[in-house]
């Protein structure tokens, strides 16, 4: 039972594309496994958090049940 969790942009650079966690997985647990300078970029305001395609209203109601993908959305920059 997992969770798939795609950290896109910089937040692959600094943790990895993508990592499985145990099923269920909550906000909480998630910003834990974080390293500092990830889970500071994660919590703050400008990260936007993605459940099966759909953009979470509050990112702190994550609960992923087993099979769901989860991405983390920093924002861009582009030229």
């Amino acid at each position: 039972m997992s969770v798939k969790v795609l950290f896109l942009g910089r937040l692959s650079a600094m943790v990895a594309p993508e990592r499985d966690y145990p099923a269920p997985l909550n906000w909480q647990y998630l910003l834990d496994s974080l390293p500092e300078e990830a889970r500071a970029l994660v919590a703050g305001e400008k990260v936007r958090v993605a459940l099966d395609g759909a953009l979470l209203a509050d990112k702190t109601s994550l609960i992923a049940q087993n099979g769901a993908e989860v991405a983390l959305l920093p924002p861009v920059s582009g030229g």
